[in-house]
């Protein structure tokens, strides 16, 4: 059925919840995983370098990148141990300077990966709409099934 299934997580308590459903899964099915975090640019605004605004210099950027990386290391090497406690085959990728949903479903096409499983936030009405969904920009975007937890 599922013989590499791919899992989403940015180390939250609610993506933990989707690491831990799609470890088991691998596990019943006897599949090999790839667990991928996608940390995102330095986020600038519009709004930077208007008028009085702070606008990022290298020295910040230089310092998020690598606070970013070091988290994303920590992440996935903890997911990776659970994998391994479980005797699952797991392979990490950390994706940078990017937006999580094309790099979820990118990676997913690029490493043949037949099943995709992240955590959803079930974020409703305005916060949805502010805060965007990337579950939801999967599903939309990938060619492969997507199982979603709560």
């Amino acid at each position: 059925m599922y013989s590499h299934i791919l899992i989403s997580t940015d180390g939250s308590e609610v993506a933990q919840k989707g690491v831990d459903h799609g470890l088991s899964l691998a596990k019943a099915l006897g599949a090999r995983v790839t667990i991928i975090m996608v940390t995102e640019r330095f986020p600038i605004y519009a709004s930077a370098g208007i008028a009085g605004t702070w606008v990022p210099g290298p020295e910040e950027i230089s310092q998020y990148d690598a606070a970013q990386k070091g988290i994303a290391q920590k992440t996935l090497a903890a997911v990776e141990a659970e994998a391994k406690k479980l005797g699952v085959q797991a392979e990490t990728v950390h994706v940078p300077d990017a937006y999580p949903a094309e790099a979820i479903v990118e990676l997913a096409k690029a490493r043949d990966c037949n099943l995709i499983v992240m955590a959803s936030h079930g974020r409703r009405g305005l916060r949805k709409l502010v805060l965007g969904s990337q579950t939801s920009e999967v599903l939309t975007n990938s060619p492969v099934p997507v199982l979603v937890v709560r």
